[in-house]
């Protein structure tokens, strides 16, 4: 059966159907009636996007077989399942703070239920527990208009970044060149490099990726050089520059990526963080009015910085094919994310709904908007005709250019010299630009973190800061 079809509620192993291979399965331990119309991109679209890795691939010769076991009437010898009545732990009750409210000592009590106990001390399906990812579905179609009707798919991973390294193997090759915007988060570069990839720098600036310098390397792209297949990019509150992507710019993105036919990574984690004015709507809301057919974007979310860093919670929302092959590449590696860490997180964000949901990120992105102030009123302190900065909307990042001499090394300086030598020893930390330039080039820009600091430490950190930049 191929995804994208009239799919009637089963209980199957689904194949995606790419091409003749039939490279990527995905386990739909419970499928939907899904009409799709001709607006989604067709399932053999994205045969030459996939990786040589994902085309020779072979699926997990015991949970590939999983969906059969709910067959009725089957009797199961397939499970390697311990059995649950010699698990020690019998109960579990946690309290969280009310969503609505401002008082930190509301809070709210829960009890796992027996079922919910079972259902978190066993293995489980290896895209999600099911009530988790019905209720994914449900807030992508809350945060962005996206319809589960709509045939795409969605899974969890141990954070986002894991599906983020899992969506690049399936999808790059040793070689390749990919677009990445310039600076760029730090933590994706090691996956590029890994794989030997030519990472084409797009130029970015307050208003997020310069689509013109975009549409200027892809035109002038060298005759015979395979072209990028993917983008990877931060529009909320970009590690490191805050940036935010204005609607203008994501629009031009979206049909550059249609008209040179490349695939959007969509990494926003800082997405529930804005505290700027109006909303832009995410890349993955706007394909959906922007272009002819959806699928051109991969998104991914995570909980880190609205419910906890600790739970290492993401999820990816995509076309079905790509999100296949990413989570047969779970099937054979990590196996799935925490049954139970899920079930604690399914059972919170459950009993909110997404009106507290978002009543609760609504809150989280007001405390940031706060430390930022805080932080920005130092710069304005201390490093007014010492550096230079736009204001972030979004995140918890200051990005700043630092004015130095430029006769210490040449161009506008280089804010490492500063950072790991007179900042360091005047009792200062940051990091300098340098660690997110993908060719380590040289530059005069520090980014700083306001996520933690108290306000007395802001200010003195800035202070020394500006003692070290008068001796340079």
């Amino acid at each position: 059966m191929t995804v994208g079809c009239a799919i009637q509620k089963t209980h199957n192993v689904v194949e995606t159907g790419i091409g003749p291979s039939n490279f990527c399965v995905l386990y739909l331990q419970e499928t939907y009636d899904m009409r799709i119309g001709s607006r989604r991109l067709a399932d053999d679209f994205y045969t030459p996007f996939m990786s040589q890795y994902a085309r020779e691939k072979k699926p997990s010769p015991i949970r590939s077989l999983f969906p059969l076991e709910k067959t009725p009437g089957i009797i199961s010898l397939l499970a390697e399942n311990p059995n649950p009545t010699m698990f020690p732990l019998t109960s579990l009750s946690f309290s969280a703070h009310a969503p609505h409210s401002s008082d930190p000592a509301d809070e709210q009590s829960y009890s796992l239920t027996q079922e919910e106990i079972a259902l978190g001390l066993q293995y489980s399906d290896t895209a999600g527990i099911k009530p988790l990812r019905d209720w994914l579905y449900g807030l992508q179609e809350f945060s962005h208009g996206r319809t589960r009707e709509e045939g795409y798919s969605v899974m969890v991973g141990n954070g986002s970044q894991d599906l983020i390294y899992k969506a690049v193997i399936n999808l790059v090759n040793d070689g390749d060149s990919v677009l990445i915007e310039s600076p760029v988060y730090a933590g994706v570069v090691p996956i590029f490099q890994s794989l030997r990839c030519n990472l084409v720098e797009i130029e970015t600036d307050e208003n997020g990726i310069d689509s013109s310098s975009l549409r200027s390397k892809l035109e002038n792209w060298p005759a015979g050089q395979a072209r990028p297949k993917i983008l990877y990019t931060i529009p909320y509150g970009c590690n490191p520059t805050g940036m935010t992507a204005t609607l203008k710019r994501r629009k031009e993105v979206l049909q550059l990526a249609y008209e040179f036919d490349f695939i959007i990574l969509e990494d926003d984690p800082y997405f529930y963080l804005y505290y700027g004015t109006a909303r832009v709507p995410s890349y993955f809301s706007l394909e959906k009015t922007e272009l002819p057919e959806t699928g051109r974007v991969l998104r991914f979310d995570s909980f880190a910085k609205v419910l906890s860093a600790g739970i290492m919670l993401g999820s990816a929302s995509g076309p079905n094919v790509i999100l296949g092959c990413i989570e047969r590449y779970t099937a054979t590696s990590n196996l799935q994310v925490s049954s139970l860490t899920q079930v604690i997180a399914y059972r919170l964000l459950e009993s909110w709904g997404y009106q507290g949901f978002k009543a609760h990120a609504d809150r989280v992105a007001l405390f940031y908007k706060e430390k930022r102030d805080v932080f920005q009123a130092a710069m304005k302190k201390y490093l007014d005709g010492y550096a230079e900065w736009v204001v972030p909307e979004a995140g918890m990042f200051f990005w700043f250019k630092l004015i130095l001499n430029k006769e210490l090394d040449g161009g506008e300086g280089d804010s490492d010299v500063v950072i790991r030598t007179k900042a360091f020893d005047k009792g200062v930390l940051a990091l300098p630009g340098s660690v997110f330039m993908p060719n380590g080039s040289k530059t005069p820009y520090v980014r700083a973190s306001f996520s933690l600091n108290p306000e007395e430490e802001v200010f003195e950190a800035l202070r020394r800061l500006r003692s070290a930049l008068e001796e340079v």
